[in-house]
């Protein structure tokens, strides 16, 4: 099974140029708005998504907050999604537990 995916601490509306140009296909935002005073809404980085050409999901929960519908969520995007994927939190660990979950249930679709 082989997915294309990279996980990142928070992005911002900047940098999703800098990532299309390194081939990025697909980001997904596993942060709510408001975790943080300093950090970009949702929806100035799908405006910067949508300029470069790169598709945008928001699958946001707080750290401890993962249910079985957000993992349902994930993985039926993700599995129609254009990779290289890039998924975001605030470290990268919520987005990367995310991933693991979907897998370990067995939701991922095989690639080739």
């Amino acid at each position: 099974m082989s997915h294309d995916v990279k996980f990142s601490g928070q992005i911002t509306p900047e940098q999703v140029n800098d990532f299309a140009e390194q081939g990025i296909k697909t980001i997904i935002n596993n942060r709510p708005d408001g975790e943080a005073p300093d950090q970009p809404t949702s929806e100035a980085i799908a405006e910067a998504c949508e300029q470069a050409g790169v598709a945008y999901k928001e699958i946001s929960f707080a750290g401890n907050a993962l249910t079985q519908l957000h993992v349902e969520e994930f993985a039926e995007y993700f599995n129609q999604a254009e990779q290289p994927v890039l998924m975001f939190c605030r470290t990268g660990n919520r987005s990367n537990g995310l991933f693991e979950v979907a897998k370990q249930m067995d939701l991922l679709d095989d690639r080739e």
